[in-house]
């Protein structure tokens, strides 16, 4: 049996799989809002899970962050009470296994290219578009990880081929201004309205859209422009075979084909035919990612 956990800020999620890859059990749990609580929460929840089904697991976490090769803590987490924290040394102790902890997007793109949107691909590129953005690659069903751990990172690079009225674009948490993340995330979807209509809160991006404005039709075909850049800067590097978009951006049923349109505008190439889809597994996709990092 394979256990699968997916570590976010706001929930956590637990999958098992059989040795088929067939899920036996599934639940989402409020992720505490401390370290020691969370740690916690996924030993209850391991054995509770290892109970109920009468079968040992391997366990492979999904964080919203990585494992610094070079310190074994945490790194780059947006959840950042984790960071600086020996997240593995402490889950393998409560645990009494090894466990295998990759990035979130990493895992999405490895569930992907296993069974999902991406399968029978050779290079798989995921992107999660949502409270954040990340990006992971899978090669052949295998995350690549890179020298640092940040194979993939490409929400923290600027938005390509900003335009004047962009720059320098907004604060990002990591420190730096204009990053992707501050442009193509759900939560910058919301933000670009609030910040063009007046609004005193922040709404979500499907009421957004639903109010078929002038406004909400302009504040969308910026948002798609900006996710072909991005999009055409990881084709250029890495020019993968399909990209699979999860999070809550990617229920927007056409933002695959309508960004795909603007690709010829940014990608370094005569003709693209890169596919922008839908994750077959939905916002379950990371969690089973997790579970197939064994």
């Amino acid at each position: 049996m394979r256990i699968g956990v997916d570590w976010g800020g706001t929930k956590t999620e637990f999958i098992a799989l059989d040795e088929n890859g067939d899920e036996l059990l599934r639940e989402r749990v409020a992720t505490p809002p401390n370290y020691d609580a969370s740690i916690e929460c996924v030993h209850q929840h391991i054995t509770r899970i290892e109970s109920e089904t009468g079968a040992v697991g391997s366990v492979g976490i999904g964080i919203p962050g990585t494992i610094s090769p070079a310190t074994e803590l945490v790194k780059n987490a947006n959840s950042t009470w984790l960071n600086g924290k020996p997240l593995k040394r402490d889950l393998e102790a409560i645990l009494h296994r090894e466990v295998r902890i990759q990035n979130d997007a990493n895992c999405f793109a490895v569930s992907e290219a296993v069974d999902g949107a991406g399968a029978g691909h050779h290079v798989v590129a995921g992107l999660i578009l949502g409270t954040g953005c990340g990006c992971g690659i899978a090669i052949d069903g295998k995350a690549l990880v890179g020298r640092q751990a940040i194979a993939g990172e490409f929400g923290h690079v600027p938005l390509p081929w900003m335009r004047k009225d962009e720059f320098p674009g907004p604060f990002c948490w990591c420190g730096k201004y204009g990053c992707l993340e501050t442009w193509i995330s759900g939560t910058a979807f919301q933000k670009d309205y609030k910040a063009r209509s007046g609004d005193a809160e922040l709404i979500s991006g499907d009421v957004i859209l639903a109010k078929d404005t002038e406004l909400s039709k302009q504040c969308y075909a910026d948002y798609c422009d900006r996710l072909a850049r991005g999009c055409a800067l990881l084709i250029n590097i890495i020019d993968p075979d399909i990209i699979v978009m999860g999070g809550g951006m990617s229920n927007i049923t056409t933002l695959g084909s309508d960004t795909e349109a603007l690709l010829s505008n940014y990608v370094f190439s005569d003709k693209v035919n890169t596919k922008i889809v839908q994750a077959h597994h939905g916002d379950s996709s990371g969690v089973r990612g997790a579970a197939w990092l064994w």
